[in-house]
C-alpha cells in the first residue's frame, strides 16, 4: 500500500507549511489534487492519513481531494485533450507524438486552519 508513504510525505510538507508563529495549531482542512494516474485509492489514503496525524496539528483534519483528468499534448499537431482511455494517439491527427500535461500530480493546494478561540 503505497498511499502509507504518500500519507507521511504529506503530512510532514503540511506540517513544515503551519506558520511557526501559531500556537496550537490545528488544521481543519487538507486540499488537494490527485491526478487519475497517480494510482492513490482515496479511501486507503485517508485512512492512513488519519492513523500518521494522530496527536499532531492535523489529527481530525479532512482531506478535500480534486481528481486531475488525464490531460495530453499532441507534439504534432499542438491539440489537447482529456484522456478517457488506454490509448495515448492523438485523435486529431493520430500522431503518437504526445507529451502528458497532468494526470499524475499529487499536490497539496492549501490548509485550512482553525480559528482561534
Amino acid at each position: 500500500m503505497h498511499e502509507m508513504g504518500i500519507a507521511e510525505q504529506l503530512v510532514k510538507i503540511a506540517l513544515d507549511a503551519i506558520p511557526k508563529d501559531i500556537q496550537n495549531p490545528r488544521v481543519e482542512t487538507v486540499h488537494l489534487k490527485i491526478g487519475k494516474l497517480a494510482s492513490v485509492v482515496e479511501q486507503s489514503l485517508t485512512f492512513c492519513f488519519e492513523i500518521i496525524t494522530k496527536d499532531t496539528p492535523l489529527e481530525k483534519a479532512r482531506l478535500h481531494i480534486e481528481s486531475v483528468p488525464v490531460r495530453v499534448h499532441c507534439k504534432s499537431c499542438d491539440q489537447s485533450w482529456e484522456v478517457t482511455g488506454p490509448v495515448f494517439q492523438c485523435p486529431f491527427c493520430e500522431d503518437g507524438d504526445v507529451e502528458m500535461i497532468s494526470g499524475r500530480e499529487i499536490e497539496i493546494i492549501s490548509l485550512e486552519l482553525e480559528d482561534a478561540p
